[in-house]
């Protein structure tokens, strides 16, 4: 949880005989935030899991502020408890299983691009804690991109001599210049190192 910047607590919501569970909060209050999400079914955690966008992800910048609006039942609760910001990344699954990882910030406005892109990735990690590695097989590929990642930072950590963050920037970066998928710049990257003289070069280009 404190990987990702400004959040201050965490959970994992699941569906489960037609309800939404909560799993795994980082407290009571947490757990008591999401089961009321669960019971008006309203929240970035309901529509994280029912109604999904195509980038995954939910977020609340500011529920005392215009996101209020999205969510007017819920959003009251979620700031007298102290919680302003709210980010709920779906968790894909196979089997009819439906979850969401949330993370909760006090400040208004505390999710840059950098913990939207932690935060899909901790969705990988939260998912395997849920399920388990021995019965998720269909995260198999979830895991390997993963791994990609890992090995396309080290190799831009060798070549410009950077830390693991930077690495990350880099290909974060990549990927939304490109608008190409992270790992699809991770795996171009690690199968065509003669290729890949720049961290910004266009994956799949050749000369």
């Amino acid at each position: 949880m404190g990987t990702v910047p400004a959040v201050e607590a965490a959970s994992i919501s699941i569906t489960r005989h037609g309800r939404i569970e909560t799993r795994h909060p980082t407290s009571d209050l947490i757990r008591k935030l999401d089961e009321l999400q669960s019971e008006l079914y309203e929240g970035p955690c309901i529509d994280a899991i029912e109604d999904p966008p195509d980038c995954g992800i939910i977020i609340a910048q500011d529920l005392a502020g215009d996101d209020g609006a999205r969510w007017p039942r819920y959003a009251p609760h979620a700031v007298d408890a102290g919680y302003l910001g709210l980010m709920s990344t779906t968790l894909s699954t196979e089997g009819g299983i439906r979850g969401a990882l949330n993370l909760y910030a006090k400040n208004p406005d505390a999710f840059d691009q950098r913990s939207r892109t932690l935060a899909g990735l901790f969705g990988v990690q939260a998912a395997l804690l849920l399920y388990g590695a021995n019965q998720a097989h269909h995260l198999q590929c979830a895991v390997d991109s993963r791994d990609l990642i890992g090995q396309a930072k080290g190799i831009l950590m060798a070549r410009f001599t950077v830390d693991g963050e930077s690495a990350f920037q880099m290909l974060v970066q990549s990927s939304q210049e490109t608008n190409i998928k992270l790992v699809d710049v991770a795996r171009w990257l690690t199968t065509d190192q003669s290729q890949a003289a720049r961290p910004d070069a266009t994956p799949g280009a050749r000369g």
